[in-house]
């Protein structure tokens, strides 16, 4: 293939043109994709990489539809309902709020610790994800509740009823905010939390969150833009996994809707979107809803259905959290396997008792990965969590050629960790909580984010097992 620019041309003109906060994946060596096909890309050189992350483009290239307007009434099949068409998940989200704000005239949000909703101001304010991060500190109007997680969370597996114990929590919140003469326009959470590190909620907690906003004049916001699209298999939609007897007030959609093309959407309920007409002001979007993308959503609805990927999601997904939970038999940095569908997050620790993230490991696993020819990515509040949610053409012989890849990577990153721990207990070396830095940066890879950044991560105390003792990068 004829370049235009190498791909150190490419890394210089960036630096040159581009603002430093826009940040590129594995940077350290930086993969140049030229093309793509299904659930491959390839580089400048003609290489081959598994995407296990791209949950953007949600399956193969879809060919082309003559009809338009079928495209709208095939979505409102699907989540029946008043619909506003956008571009991106940000402008979706965003037009939620107002929907919300403007139905009782309340104006408090109630989000998701480590929640991610889009990049404007107006949602920043309500990602803590975001904003925990930086010099913002949160809005008077801006409430977090626990992320529902089970497994690292306030209320874990063991506990009685999680899905009771975390909505009450929220249940909290709207009471202090009453107490203090706030009033609840929302609440608003991913139908299952894509960057908090792929939790999925108890069954029953948005039952009972609902009840309590509703009773508080809110409405229930359900973020289906990573996880919406058949991505859980057994339902179209995530929140469906809660029951029957859940729907939502508003559903915001985006990213796998146009497989790649721009293009978001909103649904709500009639009274919500003759409240927001009544207020007077139009509400209007230059390209939202435009021939060319109602077209390609269209497509894309097209392909799901008749390529069966919604049941490809559950067979594969299925297949692929089998393969994973053998290896967390095998591997003890393995401390949990969640998810449903093609969603799965593979959590690292440190200690299973303790369930000490593993964060170092997990950044060396996702490089060791990638020189393997499949690409990963890790998240969560301390980002240990590998994150698996590929395109939904992902077939079981893609799931067994990953889990072959991670699981040598995994063996000798754990022999590495275990000889260096002997090693060191044999010469009688004091337990350190930290690594040296120089050895810290080693292990991350020159150039890879260091999750040190975030404040809001604490380092344990003291060493607590074997694997803090690393102290060079593991060559596997």
């Amino acid at each position: 293939m004829c370049e235009l620019y190498s791909k150190q041309d490419i890394l210089a003109l960036r630096r040159k043109h581009i603002g430093p906060s826009c940040k590129v994946f594995f940077a350290a060596d930086p993969v140049k994709i030229v093309r793509a096909q299904r659930q491959y890309m390839f580089d400048e050189r003609g290489d081959q990489y598994l995407d296990c992350i791209n949950n953007v483009a949600h399956g193969k290239r879809p060919g082309p539809v003559p009809a338009v307007e079928r495209g709208r009434r095939s979505i409102t099949k699907m989540c029946p309902g008043r619909q506003l068409s956008c571009l991106n998940r940000s402008e979706a989200n965003d037009l939620a709020l107002r929907l919300a704000r403007q139905f009782r005239g309340h104006q408090d949000v109630i989000t998701l610790d480590h929640a991610y909703h889009g990049h404007l101001s107006s949602l920043i304010e309500i990602s803590p994800y975001k904003f925990r991060k930086g010099k913002d500190v949160k809005k008077e109007f801006v409430h977090v509740a626990p992320a529902p997680d089970t497994y690292r969370g306030k209320y874990r597996e063991d506990h009685a009823d999680p899905a009771n114990a975390y909505a009450d929590e929220v249940k909290e919140i709207i009471e202090k905010a009453h107490n203090s003469g706030r009033k609840i326009a929302a609440f608003i959470a991913e139908s299952m939390q894509s960057c908090g590190g792929q939790i999925i909620p108890p069954a029953g907690y948005f039952q009972k969150v609902a009840e309590y906003v509703h009773r508080a004049g809110g409405v229930f916001i359900a973020d289906e833009v990573q996880v919406g699209f058949g991505r859980v298999g057994k339902h179209f939609w995530s929140f469906q996994m809660q029951g029957e007897d859940f729907v939502p007030d508003i559903v915001t959609m985006g990213k796998p809707m146009g497989n790649g093309h721009p293009m978001a959407c909103v649904v709500t309920t009639k009274e919500i979107a003759e409240a927001f007409s009544s207020s007077g002001m139009e509400y209007f979007n230059t390209y939202g809803g435009n021939p060319v993308s109602s077209a390609i959503g269209l497509a894309v609805l097209n392909v799901i259905e008749n390529e069966d990927l919604q049941g490809n999601a559950t067979r594969v997904g299925d297949y692929l959290t089998e393969l994973l939970n053998k290896q967390k038999a095998k591997h003890t940095l393995i401390g949990d396997i969640r998810g449903i569908g093609l969603f799965i997050g593979i959590d690292l620790v440190k200690d299973r008792q303790e369930r000490t993230p593993a964060t170092d490991e997990a950044q060396h696993v996702i490089y060791k990965m990638k020189e393997k020819r499949v690409l990963l990515s890790a998240d969560g509040p301390h980002r240990n969590v590998l994150k698996i949610k590929p395109p939904m053409c992902f077939t079981e012989e893609d799931a067994k050629f990953m889990v072959d890849q991670l699981d040598e990577i995994l063996t000798v990153l754990e022999e590495a960790i275990g000889a260096k721990s002997e090693s060191v207990i044999s010469e009688n070396t004091p337990c350190r909580a930290k690594m040296p830095n120089e050895a810290h940066s080693e292990l991350l890879g020159e150039g890879a984010s260091d999750p040190r950044e975030n404040p809001g991560q604490k380092r344990n105390g003291l060493c607590t097992d074997k694997h803090s003792l690393l102290s060079k990068r593991l060559k596997t």
